[in-house]
């Protein structure tokens, strides 16, 4: 696996893996956690008569497959909004519903709860749970700001200007005492880290923004962000 693709990064003393993807694996535990997929949001804005290219669980899928190859993981956390709306997962197509039973085959899979998607239903494959502790570390969908907590639902993004450049990126937020996963999903938008709702979580600009380049990760203090 090439470096770059990768950063180290610690949360309550446990030693993670953030991959350019926007997925975190946790070789001790060979946990594999990914945040916001917002299944059938292309649909879910459809009905509203938006029209979005109808792509985005097709795409989101794919990328879901490629990170479990690479790191073929015994776990899954799905951390919350894995599906965009209550209804999200009826307008799953068959073939869909086959990926996502291939992608569970032979490992275990939580899908945990998220204010998109509440009330998962029991023919997903895998279980459902409003949050799951593992050894340090807790993993839920809405950050609280507690040690040990590693949470969704912000999709963090940083701004970071090189050069008389402009570039808006998500990112991993982190202070080596609880982290914020990026959106996952493909069609996920993202909120500033330098936004109140980070304050509220990190108290301070004190944290690291692990952020998703092109080719590979970067590590940016939240005070050089915009």
């Amino acid at each position: 696996m090439n470096g770059t693709h990768i950063a180290d990064m610690s949360v309550a003393g446990e030693s993670l893996t953030a991959d350019l993807s926007g997925a975190l694996y946790w070789d001790a535990e060979r946990l594999l956690v990914v945040s916001d997929l917002h299944l059938e949001k292309g649909s879910s804005f459809a009905l509203r008569g938006v029209l979005l290219p109808p792509y985005d669980t097709t795409e989101t899928l794919a990328r879901l497959d490629a990170v479990i190859a690479r790191y073929q993981p015994r776990a899954v956390i799905a951390l919350g909004d894995s599906f965009h709306d209550r209804d999200a997962h009826q307008r799953l197509s068959s073939d869909h519903r086959a990926a996502l039973a291939r992608l569970q085959s032979g490992r275990d899979w939580i899908w945990i709860v998220g204010n998109h998607d509440p009330d998962l239903p029991d023919d997903l494959g895998g279980c459902v749970a409003s949050e799951v502790a593992i050894g340090a570390l807790v993993f839920r969908h809405e950050p609280t700001g507690a040690v040990g907590e590693i949470a969704g639902h912000l999709h963090p993004k940083a701004r970071v200007s090189r050069r008389g450049r402009s570039v808006e990126r998500r990112c991993f937020a982190c202070d080596g005492a609880r982290a914020v996963m990026p959106a996952f999903g493909a069609y996920t938008g993202g909120l500033s880290i330098r936004d109140l709702a980070f304050a509220a979580i990190f108290q301070s600009l004190a944290f690291t923004a692990h952020v998703l380049g092109d080719s590979r990760m970067h590590a940016i203090a939240a005070a050089r962000c915009r």
